[in-house]
């Protein structure tokens, strides 16, 4: 499978490719392709292989997937237990143990303190019983996925689940390329998107680097209205969208003309111009590093670009370029950026996101 051909089938939303182009659409025409219904388990069992899981393996992730979806959880909790289980069996539900749990079972690998038989060796069963542990965990969700899993599992190593979290996200995202559902973006009041923010990032799942942006969304959702450091109600949209599907997210510019930024195209950035806080940039999406061109990067670029309204704008064109992906979108115009994170504007557009 061709790399283009991998993006494509890693994105949300309806994805065709094209001769090398890998073209977005709604799929529903709806403009809500963000959140996850059932994922067909024979579909992913016929589903081309993904970071080398394939048949079978691709089956009991779309079990485990839907298991998650079922008790509400978001695409980063349903990623932490496909990357689980790669880590306990390699997606493979095994009939039998090791000398260290001689009574283990199924593909989290659980003893006979977590349930029978019967139940550990039914994928979706077991996966739930996973799910469950997981939630009661306090503070799981200011963990690395890597930690949390460990916690769950009782394995002395927090960073053995670690290397199976890129191929768990590869997994994820491709088997749920065609699902829709809504975007949990919520309504269009600047205050309450902002509490939400503000909630995130004193969970840790919102962060920020110097200078502090982060206070931009503190002020607004309090209800001050600070000069020049205001935000687009769209651009607070966008991150409550990101931190429901990636859980945790890096911003490293909102308003340039609050914190006095002069870099790039200085005061004709769309960071700057009419007042600022047109404009946001991810610096990290689900605990990983953004070019532009990245997996996580056009995950958040498919989401998108289906509600956004015509006129807004993506960078990094050049760094997908140079990555060989030519990205056909509806609504997003895109242009050249640096490849150490990925810029979205809505600063020259005064239409709004279609959230239906």
């Amino acid at each position: 499978m061709g790399l283009v051909k991998l993006l494509a089938a890693s994105l949300t939303g309806l994805l065709l490719t094209v001769g090398g182009t890998v073209a977005l659409s709604s799929g529903s025409g709806t403009g809500t392709t963000c959140g996850l219904t059932a994922v067909s388990r024979a579909d992913a069992a016929e589903h081309p292989a993904v970071s080398g899981y394939s048949g079978d393996q691709l089956a009991n992730a779309a079990d485990i997937i839907n298991a998650g979806a079922q008790l509400g959880l978001t695409t980063q909790s349903q990623t932490l237990g496909v990357m689980t289980a790669m880590g306990e069996s390699s997606l493979t539900n095994l009939d039998h143990g090791d000398t260290a749990g001689p009574d283990s079972r199924g593909l989290f690998q659980q003893r006979a303190t977590w349930g029978s038989l019967a139940e550990r060796m039914d994928p979706a069963t077991a996966a739930r019983l996973f799910f469950q542990r997981l939630v009661a965990l306090s503070g799981w969700e200011t963990m690395t996925p890597s930690a949390a899993a460990s916690a769950v599992q009782i394995n002395a190593d927090p960073e053995h689940y670690a290397p199976f979290f890129a191929p768990a996200t590869d997994v994820v995202t491709a088997l749920t390329a065609s699902a829709g559902g809504a975007c949990g973006v919520g309504g269009g009041d600047a205050v309450g998107l902002a509490q939400q923010l503000v909630t995130a990032a004193d969970n840790g799942q919102l962060r920020g680097l110097v200078p502090d942006h982060l206070k931009e969304i503190r002020w607004i959702a309090t209800g001050q209205t600070v000069p020049d450091c205001g935000i687009d109600t769209r651009i607070l949209q966008v991150m409550v969208l990101a931190v429901n599907q990636f859980h945790q997210v890096g911003v490293s510019d909102i308003n340039r003309k609050c914190t006095g930024q002069l870099l790039g195209a200085g005061t004709q950035s769309s960071h700057w111009i009419n007042g600022g806080g047109g404009a946001v940039d991810f610096y990290s999406l689900g605990g990983r590093s953004l070019t532009g061109a990245d997996g996580q990067s056009l995950r958040l670029i498919g989401l998108l670009d289906p509600i956004m309204p015509p006129g807004a704008r993506i960078g990094q064109a050049d760094c997908r370029r140079e990555a060989g992906i030519n990205l056909a979108l509806v609504h997003f115009a895109q242009f050249d950026d640096t490849c150490n994170h990925l810029h979205l504007d809505v600063a020259f557009t005064a239409d709004p996101m279609t959230l239906g």
